[in-house]
């Protein structure tokens, strides 16, 4: 990416990585000052926004962090997810960009409220102690709601701490709001389990997690179909051998490209869809000793997600 490709995408997030986490030191959620000459066209449909919500996180678990993690709703793990997803969309935009496509929307990366389940709004049960995604992600909805925060056109990505919760897993999304701008009020909800993904796994693993949930709800059934051999959106990651003993793995590829079993790769494998034949690439996990994770986004994730925001976002 050209320093001027890496501008221009940047200056149609609307809120650049230093600008969201100067507000996360700060204010729980700001109004994003930064507009764009496009962004103010007569004919320029509302922004796509994706907000990266806080949940809450325990104090042990915060004192791993340093004593700076000890206060305010966004300690490291938490700061580095929201700018590896603000840095995904940087790349879409660019890929767009250099092929003259997606001109008239803007997206916004930025900071979401803290979110808060008070264990006094559920009864006591299985579903509140260990809550199903589902669970889950219904509190959440309810939560934006209350707070006036769905917009018809946004992804919200909830940041969970449970790494016990095998129920959640790493994360996910759960219809009928698993797609941004689609039903029930066009508003996508998704969860990644930082939680799970810190504990068992490492700090990369985490960022591509959370850029993982994120793209799942700009990736239909349909786009996919039409992008070739794949069949769900996990084989839109790629997995590049680097060295005789090394893989390094793309975001929609994570927890997907190793055997499954645990251990590989990721701690735990996925439990959705996947055929490694299928993926963008799949070098093999024969004679693989070590997994590293990039957040760099594939060229069919890239596609994927472009022409969902073409077909859904941008008219």
């Amino acid at each position: 990416m050209s320093d001027d490709d890496a501008t221009s995408a940047r200056s149609r997030l609307s809120v650049t990585r230093r600008e969201a986490l100067a507000a996360v030191g700060g204010a729980a959620l700001a109004a994003p000052t930064g507009t764009t000459a496009s962004a103010v066209a007569a004919d320029r449909r509302d922004p796509v926004l994706v907000r990266v919500c806080p949940g809450a996180v325990p104090l042990q678990a915060r004192l791993r962090y340093g004593p700076d993690a000890l206060r305010g709703d966004w300690p490291r793990p938490l700061r580095d997810a929201l700018a590896a997803v603000e840095s995904a969309f940087e790349q879409v935009l660019t890929y767009a960009g250099e092929r003259e496509r997606l001109a008239d929307l803007e997206v916004r990366v930025e900071p979401g409220p803290s979110i808060r389940f008070p264990p006094a709004e559920m009864p006591l049960s299985a579903d509140a102690v260990v809550p199903s995604t589902e669970t889950l992600l219904g509190r959440f909805r309810d939560r934006l709601r209350e707070r006036n925060a769905l917009t018809d056109r946004s992804c919200h990505l909830l940041l969970h701490w449970s790494p016990l919760n095998y129920r959640v897993g790493y994360g996910g999304t759960v219809s009928p709001n698993a797609l941004t701008g689609a039903a029930d009020g066009g508003d996508a909800q998704t969860v990644a389990n930082v939680g799970a993904t810190e504990v068992w796994d490492s700090r990369a693993v985490t960022r591509n997690i959370a850029i993982h949930e994120t793209l799942h709800t700009f990736l239909s059934s349909d786009i996919v179909d039409d992008l070739g051999a794949a069949v769900c959106d996990h084989e839109l990651g790629a997995a590049v051998r680097t060295a005789p003993d090394t893989l390094r793995i793309s975001p929609m590829a994570t927890a997907y490209a190793g055997p499954d079993r645990i251990g590989g790769g990721t701690r735990f494998h996925g439990t959705g869809c996947y055929d490694h034949d299928r993926f963008s690439r799949h070098d093999g996990t024969e004679g693989i000793e070590n997994w590293t994770y990039t957040t760099e986004l594939s060229e069919a994730t890239l596609e994927g997600v472009t022409r969902y925001l073409e077909d859904h976002l941008e008219r």
